[in-house]
């Protein structure tokens, strides 16, 4: 497996796990009363957005040759750092 792949990898299963996290949020919002559930939801869009991003991010490097994938790892660790702080935002404000 090449060092691409095995970076591919590793942010696919980030990515599933986040999207597994997200969609707890979301079933704790959809169980919340009506005033509370408003709240939850624009607090889980947020990470949501991101999420999106991200993996159009992934799809991207999956495309990208060898040595251009090199380029892009910067700006992909970026945006998986800030979806990462914006759903460990979004969980505290849950509990």
């Amino acid at each position: 497996m090449s060092l691409k792949e095995s970076y591919e990898k590793k942010l696919q299963a980030k990515l599933d796990e986040w999207k597994a996290e997200i969609d707890q949020l979301k079933a704790k919002a959809d169980g919340a009363d009506a005033d509370t559930q408003l709240e939850y939801y624009r607090k889980v869009e947020e990470p949501r957005s991101m999420q999106e991003a991200a993996n159009k991010k992934l799809l991207a490097l999956k495309d990208a040759n060898d040595d251009a994938w090199e380029d892009m790892k910067a700006g992909i660790d970026s945006a998986w750092d800030s979806l990462n702080l914006a759903i460990k935002s979004a969980t505290s404000r849950f509990k």
